[in-house]
């Protein structure tokens, strides 16, 4: 029985002694691992060490990544502004020396056409003393015919008064005359300032007096 008993005891601690040393393998080897981790997370903080990236990390990558694409298309946008911008102010700048430089030679040109006119003037003022009314009347007419031309030729016409029918648009009505003919009423009858339009718009309106039927 001594026997049996010291056989079984003896096999119970070979049986332990084996059992301690697969624990004691297998803490070493957990040991090992832990230090790979700290040396892993020593040499990267990032802790990254060439290990796949979770579903979660890549999308806070892709959101920190995302105002960075964002600043710099706004960025873009703000220079294409500004230069637009520019492009419209020299644009403007432009436009209105065109516009300064075509109006002065609208009026140089216009100066230029009147200048015969008052050419014509200064003859029929040039009259002799001792000559006659008539000789003054005739160059003033003249001179009238000419301006009246250049005016012409500049789209500018003489809005009709006499015998037209009285219209507020063209007319301006200074005096009223009572009239028994009812086809006067309401009729221009004399012209007292000449008006002036062109085809746009009137220029100086008309005045005139105005045939009013008699009661």
């Amino acid at each position: 029985m001594a026997e049996e008993w010291t056989a079984n005891n003896r096999e119970a601690c070979e049986n332990r002694e084996e059992v301690n040393a697969l624990e004691n393998e297998k803490n070493r080897e957990g040991q090992e691992v832990d230090c790979e981790a700290v040396d892993c997370e020593a040499k990267d903080p990032e802790g990254s060490c060439d290990r796949p990236k979770s579903e979660d990390e890549a999308d806070d990558e892709a959101i920190d990544a995302e105002p960075e694409g964002e600043q710099d298309e706004i960025e873009s946008l703000k220079t294409q502004l500004a230069a637009a911008r520019a492009d419209l102010y020299n644009y403007r700048q432009r436009t209105e020396r065109d516009r300064a430089k075509t109006r002065k030679l609208i009026s140089e040109d216009k100066v230029a056409e009147f200048l015969p006119v008052l050419d014509n003037l200064d003859r029929a003022l040039s009259v002799p003393e001792d000559g006659t009314a008539k000789d003054v009347l005739v160059g003033v007419r003249m001179v009238q015919r000419q301006f009246l031309s250049v005016l012409e030729n500049s789209g500018v016409t003489v809005i009709p008064t006499e015998g037209c029918a009285f219209d507020p648009l063209q007319h301006e009505a200074i005096e009223t005359e009572f009239v028994e003919d009812p086809d006067r009423n309401g009729m221009v009858l004399c012209e007292l300032l000449r008006g002036y339009r062109t085809a746009d718009r009137v220029l100086r309106p008309a005045q005139v007096r105005v045939g009013k039927l008699g009661e």
